[in-house]
């Protein structure tokens, strides 16, 4: 059986909150948000890094990361 803890919020952010869950439990919505949170901060990231770093840049970092991985060897 798994443990439950009581998490205390705002009554107007739990009121928004379990409008927005409908039939889900609590632990699924919230690892829902948490999931989609993270999935957009890695999205935003590498738009960022995208933006920054040029064709040739992408290339470079590739061959590199090739040789590393044919060069590694753990003794």
């Amino acid at each position: 059986m798994s443990k439950y803890s009581t998490i205390s919020v705002p009554e107007k952010i739990k009121q928004t909150l379990e409008e927005n869950k409908g039939e889900r439990d609590w632990g699924e919505y919230l690892l829902e948000l948490y999931t989609k949170a993270e999935e957009e901060k890695k999205k935003q990231a590498l738009e960022k890094i995208s933006s920054l770093l040029t064709e040739e840049d992408f290339e470079k970092m590739k061959k590199s990361s090739e040789k590393f991985r044919e060069d590694f060897v753990i003794r």
